[in-house]
């Protein structure tokens, strides 16, 4: 009997040895993909906003919080299952996925543009009379938490890619932890970018030193601002990671002339710059992709509203 525990406990001390080496591969391949998509993040973190730029302050923090809820459902519910089946079983169809996910974001952000242009807008805006808030709401959620299921597939894709020789397991840790990481960063730093204001009122009225005051009457003047950029920035954003997934993908399947044109112009630019190459190389490349994007994004609106007429309905409703 005492032999048969010495070797039960030596079974599970292995177990434990083993499940603390798991861990930790997890958490060194996490910090490497993470890295590996924090282009995606900041994008993620520049979208967000818009999402409740203009609306009542009360309804900022429970409207992040929704979407936060339903990255997280994206993300662990959704895109973790759905990555580790299509990593074992079918392998090529990620990149079509991504490049869907890339033609959708394309298509938000040209449409955003051309409404802003003096195009035909399609349901309801924030400088249309709004006559029920809790359905707008609603809509804004669900625009938000479909942009970032887009979103969130590419950082996951980059992350599975990072881990793509590891076993079952410290791939699903992983990209539950990245998962779960990110999340948690994008979504608490646009919780604090949308009540800076608050924080700029507290300042102003209950401040100790007239610096502090100062510093809260410029937050409550320089928000507003910040907000209308973020917005414009979350749009741009949109352009440049969807027109990057769809060159990423075209050169993925074997149409490599758009990526290495892009990637050539990046390279010019980079010699050129010199010191400053590495910043002016990657402001190329985004820009070219978001071009590109705005290219892809307005052939689809154009081919919606103009030959299928969708959205006209919900806008003749509105």
């Amino acid at each position: 009997m005492p032999g048969g525990l010495v070797a039960l406990l030596d079974d599970i001390s292995i177990i434990a040895r083993t499940a603390a080496a798991s861990v930790d591969d997890i958490g060194v391949a996490a910090g490497k993909a993470g890295t590996k998509a924090a282009g995606v993040v900041i994008d993620d973190a520049a979208v967000s906003p818009s999402y409740v730029t203009g609306l009542d302050p009360s309804r900022e923090l429970p409207i992040i919080w929704k979407i936060t809820k339903g990255s997280l459902i994206n993300k662990l519910l959704i895109l973790l299952p759905g990555a580790l089946l299509l990593s074992e079983f079918l392998p090529q169809a990620i990149v079509w996925i991504l490049m869907a996910g890339g033609a959708y974001l394309s298509y938000e952000g040209a449409e955003k543009i051309v409404e802003k242009l003096g195009g035909e807008k399609h349901g309801k805006t924030l400088e249309d009379e709004i006559e029920d808030p809790v359905e707008f709401e609603k809509g804004r959620v669900s625009g938000a938490v479909r942009t970032d299921l887009i979103l969130s597939a590419e950082i996951m894709a980059i992350t599975l890619n990072e881990v793509a020789a590891e076993d079952l397991l410290v791939r699903a840790g992983v990209l539950a932890v990245v998962g779960v990481a990110i999340t948690v960063v994008v979504y608490g730093a646009v919780a604090l970018i949308v009540k800076m204001d608050d924080v700029g009122l507290h300042l102003a009225k209950e401040g100790v030193t007239s610096a502090g005051r100062k510093f809260g009457r410029w937050l409550v003047q320089a928000m507003p601002k910040l907000l209308v950029l973020l917005s414009v920035v979350g749009t741009v954003a949109m352009l440049w990671v969807g027109g990057g997934i769809i060159l990423h993908g075209l050169a993925a399947i074997g149409v490599h002339g758009p990526e290495y044109w892009v990637l050539g112009i990046e390279d010019s630019v980079s010699a050129i710059a010199g010191a400053a190459g590495g910043l002016l190389g990657w402001l190329t490349f985004a820009g070219l992709s978001a071009l590109f994007g705005l290219a892809v994004g307005s052939v689809i609106v154009f081919v919606l509203h103009k030959v299928f007429k969708l959205g006209h309905e919900t806008a003749a409703e509105h």
